[in-house]
């Protein structure tokens, strides 16, 4: 595995002071000589931002404009997934591609297409965990401590209510960096987590772990759901109506991850039949929320932009991520994020 930087450790530019460690707690994939690709001249995409064309170059990388030539490509953009296949069709040179965010599920049918020997994805999964975590830790203390119905009111209130993170069951779906952040963010607390993941194989610092074949089964002790998976066809609505059946009236749900993890319907008449104490979500389906929708309107519910990393926290994790990944391309073939073509993630 990677080796990791402290939070107070250095990043790659030399600089002191406390940093993100991110980006290192992914574990390296390494490539075998013969499934390394091509090395060679690396485009920066769409536009090529200095922070990130200085990474490529810290690293050893030369970027020169999209061309015959070119053998990496860093695509900055999610926005503009459907402008990046006649980049791949044109110059089938390219054997590495580097996506700019943790899930990819807007280059879904890209990874699909492009499922072929010699052409390597990496994404920046695990990169971001940090600050995810910690909105996913800010939403779940707001909830709990009844945050959304204070911050609405306009009088004083006189009937005590909130309760201690301490001690309490909390399932999380997931067990990628932002799960195994969350986790390192909840321990002073001390509380009983169970992870929720593809396999049953144990996750350090979980009391249990289970396979999401399962789901059902952890969900009734749960006092706080954190959803932090990745949104593929086959975890689409993972949770809809029969999850929400199966939690506490007393429990809250918080999304971090993707908003089609949930269903909106579902979680609109769970949280009006009281099935459910509450929401925190950063993600929601449709996406951005729009104005007038019921949700706006749940007295239980917070709702942020999907702003658990913005690019003032995302950038220069995303360019370490970048740095580490041209030193595969041109040397060591350990590269980090390896996204599985046919998985999507």
């Amino acid at each position: 595995m990677a080796d990791e930087r402290t939070n107070g450790d250095a990043m790659s530019d030399g600089s002191a002071g406390p940093r993100h460690r991110a980006v290192l707690a992914v574990e390296a994939t390494q490539l075998s000589a013969g499934e390394r690709p091509e090395s060679g001249p690396i485009a920066v995409l769409p536009e090529p931002e200095k922070q990130f064309v200085d990474a490529v170059e810290a690293a050893g990388g030369t970027v020169e404009p999209l061309s015959e030539r070119t053998r990496g490509v860093v695509w900055l953009s999610n926005k503009d997934a459907a402008a990046f296949p006649p980049v791949l069709e044109a110059h089938p040179g390219i054997g590495w591609v580097q996506l700019p965010f943790a899930g990819v599920d807007a280059f879904a049918d890209i990874l699909s297409a492009e499922d072929r020997p010699g052409l390597v994805w990496t994404s920046a999964k695990g990169a971001y965990a940090q600050p995810v975590a910690e909105h996913a830790l800010v939403l779940s203390l707001a909830l709990l401590r009844v945050l959304p119905k204070r911050v609405r009111a306009r009088s004083w209130a006189t009937e005590p209510e909130g309760r201690s993170l301490y001690g309490l069951d909390v399932v999380i779906v997931g067990a990628g960096g932002i799960a195994l952040e969350l986790m390192r963010l909840l321990e002073p607390f001390g509380v009983r987590a169970t992870i929720v993941r593809r396999s049953s194989a144990p996750v350090e610092g979980a009391v249990r772990t289970v396979s999401a074949d399962r789901l059902a089964e952890v969900l009734p002790t749960a006092d706080l759901v954190v959803v932090a998976a990745a949104l593929t066809g086959g975890t689409r609505h993972l949770f809809g109506a029969d999850e929400f059946a199966a939690m506490k009236p007393t429990a809250y749900l918080v999304n971090i991850a993707r908003g089609g993890l949930v269903d909106t319907d579902a979680l609109l008449e769970a949280l009006r039949s009281g099935a459910i104490a509450g929401a925190g979500l950063d993600v929601t389906e449709p996406e951005p929320l729009p104005d007038g929708h019921p949700l706006w309107d749940e007295p239980n519910v917070i709702i942020t932009p999907h702003q658990a990393d913005t690019p003032e926290m995302t950038a220069p994790l995303l360019a370490e991520r970048i740095r580490l990944n041209v030193r595969a391309f041109l040397d060591d073939g350990r590269f980090v994020g390896v996204v599985d073509p046919s998985a999507g993630y």
